[in-house]
């Protein structure tokens, strides 16, 4: 009888699991389908047809097509398009990962200001005149520095004894209301010319994406994966609680740091490249946990699938809102996260 139990309990796990596997197949070809939508979308519009013949070109297939189109998907398209992939996807895992370590899910980079700190350091760079370096080095730079000055409070707070991940959120919330402040200062003491350049760059661009900004992004935000991925089973322990996590072995508190850090490094280049962009790093994270569960093994990757996807949808639709114009990412990434995040709020009441 328990050999019969132990079997079915068996048979369950592996369904289960090819289950995950089909879910992230199916996510990976909806994200393949948003890609080549999003890079023929656009004022020229493009077949599926050809833009894959350029791709094709472009990995060193010989297909032919007109050099105007290859033009276009190599050097203005392409680049945009990996970009809202890499990070989105960067944004999913950030959030999956906070809201693994804090046991909350509406933990993410931009609730625990690690974005708006970002977003003060690009302004305040910008007021600045860019120190005498150029505008597109000195305002990524700047965002980055300050997004790791926020997640340094934080580090410091998560290496104290007794800090439960509880009063980690609050602090979180307290930088996001401060930097978020200090922004506002900065747009307030500022020309109305340079008050409408950061209002620009805080919605969110792709535009200024570059095959430099796309291979800095995905090294640093492939490298954390990669790493993360290796905590799995730690990570997975960590969710069954603080307690249970240390009694298998796990030190939670050099966990919780090394995740940070991370996850720091990876919000802090997607947001110097791209600017704030929001929700992201809570929806994605809570569908991949409704689809697969806690098992970090398929809920990390499933979260970046769900964040790139995410954004390379919200990339597509930025084009075709408005005709002719292209639609602040921000915006549209906001559009779609605050349905969700109402549905998410109603749904854990029910």
């Amino acid at each position: 009888m328990d050999a019969n139990l132990v079997a079915d309990a068996l048979s369950a796990q592996r369904q289960h699991e090819k289950k995950r596997w089909w879910v992230l197949l199916a996510l990976l070809v909806a994200l393949l389908l948003s890609f080549l939508f999003d890079i023929a979308t656009g004022p020229s519009l493009l077949g599926i047809g050809d833009v894959a013949n350029a791709l094709l070109n472009v990995l060193g297939v010989p297909v032919e097509v007109s050099s105007t189109t290859q033009v276009i998907v190599t050097n203005l398209r392409l680049p945009i398009a990996l970009m809202a992939i890499i990070v989105g996807g960067s944004l999913g895992v950030g959030g999956a990962e906070m809201q693994t370590l804090l046991n909350n899910p509406m933990a993410s980079p931009y609730t625990l200001g690690m974005a708006a700190a970002a977003g003060f350091g690009a302004a305040l760079m910008l007021y600045l005149g860019s120190l005498g370096l150029n505008a597109k080095i000195a305002v990524p730079v700047g965002a980055f520095l300050c997004c790791m000055l926020s997640a340094s409070l934080l580090f410091g707070l998560a290496m104290m004894r007794h800090i439960s991940s509880g009063q980690l959120i609050l602090a979180g919330i307290a930088l996001l209301f401060l930097f978020q402040s200090l922004l506002s200062l900065v747009q307030f003491v500022s020309s109305p010319e340079l008050s409408q350049q950061i209002l620009f760059w805080l919605f969110g661009s792709l535009t200024k994406a570059s095959w430099s900004n796309v291979a800095i992004t995905a090294l640093v935000t492939f490298g954390c994966v990669a790493i993360l991925m290796k905590d799995s089973w730690k990570l997975t322990a960590l969710r069954l609680g603080e307690e249970r996590a240390k009694s298998l072995g796990v030190n939670v508190a050099r966990l919780r740091l090394k995740t940070l850090v991370l996850v720091a490094l990876m919000t802090a280049t997607a947001t110097s490249f791209v600017g704030i962009i929001g929700f992201i790093g809570i929806v994605a994270p809570n569908i991949a946990r409704i689809l697969v569960g806690e098992d970090q093994r398929y809920f990390l990757p499933l979260s970046f699938l769900v964040g790139a996807f995410l954004l390379s949808s919200a990339s597509v639709l930025s084009k075709v809102i408005v005709p002719g114009s292209l639609f602040p990412i921000g915006i549209v990434t906001a559009i779609i996260g605050v349905p969700f995040f109402f549905w998410l709020i109603i749904g854990k009441r029910r």
